[in-house]
């Protein structure tokens, strides 16, 4: 949900916009940005306020994020473009529980991949189906992903078939997951 949706809700009316700034365009983030932009503004108090507010309740309406941060609604609603501009916020979305969702079987799989080819395996490991996170890390593996698929079947298929077939990759552990929480903010 993005910051007009969010204005948009029936108890909000559309804050004024500042003069002259643009809204954001869907999709636009720090990442989409040419290397050397901007750096992003410092957070306050109030700006750190309002990302719990949206990691704990991301359809949170602009009215209740003014009302706890003790801001008016124009403000809340400039700061949380702000952040979206800068990329601070990435996007909305649902925190999906993946068994109930038909993705029953969890699991992180490290990989060990050619020195240097980290963007190129990145842009592969984004098209396999079910890849939820992808970090480079350091220490025993290069890559950490995390996979979502419906049974281990499929979980089989994707690392065995699809993952040990990217030429970059030297080597996969799977480590399968029994149970996950994702943890709500602290507020």
């Amino acid at each position: 949900m993005t910051p007009e949706q969010m204005a948009d809700s029936p108890d909000e009316s559309l804050p004024p916009r500042a003069e002259g700034r643009a809204a954001p365009r869907a999709g636009t983030t720090a990442a989409s940005r040419p290397e050397g932009g901007i750096p992003p503004r410092p957070l306050d108090a109030i700006d750190q306020d309002i990302l719990q507010m949206l990691q704990a309740d991301g359809r949170a309406s602009i009215r209740s994020v003014a009302e706890r941060v003790h801001v008016s609604r124009a403000n809340a609603y400039a700061r949380i473009n702000r952040l979206v501009e800068d990329g601070v916020i990435r996007g909305f979305g649902a925190r999906v529980d993946h068994e109930r969702a038909g993705h029953g079987t969890s699991a992180y799989v490290t990989l060990k991949i050619v020195q240097n080819s980290w963007r190129t395996v990145r842009e592969q490991l984004r098209q396999l189906p079910g890849a939820s996170h992808i970090a480079l890390v350091g220490g025993d593996f290069d890559v950490l992903l995390l996979v979502h698929t419906p049974d281990n079947r499929a979980l089989r298929e994707l690392v065995l078939t699809r993952l040990q077939a990217i030429p970059e990759v030297l080597s996969t552990r799977t480590l399968l997951v029994f149970e996950e929480e994702d943890l709500e903010p602290q507020g």
